[in-house]
């Protein structure tokens, strides 16, 4: 679901974008605005970069984000007809993702592209999102400047313009950070760190997108989602904390909705957890890792985490996190990723050797654990958001001593230019 100028113009509900969309659009005569901007012709995708492509993106980036349609003449800013823009393949496609990222500086990550209408009315439109990493700089040659949408025209900044956008970078820098703080610090409340250690994982929208609130079922659908994808990432074999919670019951908190612990018998509170889902598109995880059981009535101490546990959690979060930004319309987002323990024993991260006994000889004993921050895109293609479970489940358990994941094992990378 998405919610563009174009469904704005026409007075529709968030949607796909759609070929009768675009239609109805340039029947309408929908004027050009400060997030609309209506091309006749696509780019060459030879130099791309010296284009006007990057500076276009980079316009409509400053401006709050908005759609560059390729495939409709205008007259006088207003939609005429559609005409086609010709072939449009993968290579292209990602030509244009290429020039956002190497033409611009900070880059726009993000672009989404669609691909709509039959052969005489091909369109392209590629939805720019909106970015706190303004203002975003176009070089050419010794030159640089910084382009904006003024309603249908695309203009220079000033230097006070300019100046005042690095300012509101830095103050929504800092903003997303307190906001990581505070969600991280609420979930490891009220924890029981000093008896076992715990992995607190939580996620916050770069750009939140403000909608209606998240019904009970749109929760229940996220959750449900989420356990397909979290087995997809790690597969079966460990503890996953989204197993020990109540999925198809959500509770009502505030502004979010909670998956309560299931874990509550004496025999099953060493696994216990909670997560949320916020109705901005924020989620969090709260799972018990230490002092897993052993065998029978045998359990590790407190302070001893299986890396197979953090893999699970991950993998959890991290489908948490794409289902969840799904549902809400987000993309990028601010992570961090911590395991909590304030018992006297320092901390240390068991894997398993190749009998698949419990070993701990490689194990980095940690008096505190750092917690890991990364900023993912919920919105990439699959491949690449399983490398980033990948990669963040590394960083946990490589601070632990632990050289490589077990459970997480994602596809070949794509070495194609």
């Amino acid at each position: 679901m998405t919610f563009t100028a174009l469904h704005r113009a026409l007075g529709v509900a968030p949607g796909p974008l759609t070929d009768g969309l675009l239609d109805a659009a340039v029947s309408s005569g929908v004027m050009e605005t400060d997030d609309l901007d209506w091309k006749s012709e696509l780019p060459p995708v030879k130099g791309l970069p010296q284009t006007d492509f990057p500076k276009d993106v980079a316009a409509m980036a400053n401006s709050g984000g908005g759609v560059i349609v390729f495939g409709v003449r205008e007259r006088q800013k207003a939609a005429t007809e559609r005409v086609d823009v010709g072939g449009f393949d993968e290579v292209y496609e990602r030509s244009l993702r290429s020039a956002a990222i190497t033409a611009i500086s900070p880059p726009v990550f993000g672009l989404s592209v669609h691909r709509l209408g039959d052969q005489g009315k091909r369109a392209v439109v590629v939805e720019v999102p909106a970015s706190i990493d303004g203002p975003h700089l176009i070089y050419r040659n010794d030159y640089f400047g910084a382009p904006v949408r003024n309603d249908s025209d695309t203009v220079w900044m000033k230097e006070r313009q300019i100046e005042a956008m690095y300012r509101a970078r830095f103050d929504e820098r800092r903003h997303a950070t307190e906001a990581l703080d505070n969600l991280f610090t609420e979930t490891a409340g009220g924890r029981d760190v000093d008896t076992r250690a715990w992995l607190i994982a939580v996620a916050h929208p770069r750009v939140p997108r403000f909608r209606d609130r998240l019904t009970r079922d749109q929760a229940r659908d996220v959750l449900v989602r989420t356990e397909g994808l979290a087995l997809n990432y790690a597969g079966r074999g460990g503890i996953h904390p989204l197993e020990n919670v109540d999925r198809r019951n959500p509770r009502p908190g505030l502004r979010r909705w909670v998956a309560v612990n299931t874990a509550t018998d004496q025999r099953s509170t060493w696994k216990q957890a909670w997560a949320s889902i916020h109705h901005d598109g924020s989620v969090t995880l709260a799972a018990a890792v230490g002092g897993h059981r052993m065998s029978g009535d045998h359990y590790f101490e407190g302070s001893q985490v299986q890396s197979a546990a953090v893999e699970c959690g991950i993998a959890d979060f991290m489908g948490l996190l794409r289902a969840t930004a799904e549902e809400t319309d987000n993309d990028e987002y601010d992570v961090r990723v911590g395991i909590e323990w304030t018992g006297e024993q320092p901390l240390t991260i068991l894997t398993t050797d190749n009998n698949g006994f419990t070993y701990g000889g490689s194990s980095i004993p940690l008096h505190r654990y750092t917690p890991v921050e990364t900023t993912v895109n919920a919105a990439e293609p699959a491949q690449d958001y399983v490398w980033h479970v990948h990669d963040l489940a590394q960083d946990c358990v490589n601070q632990g001593g632990i050289s490589n994941v077990v459970m997480i094992q994602p596809p070949e990378r794509d070495t194609q230019e």
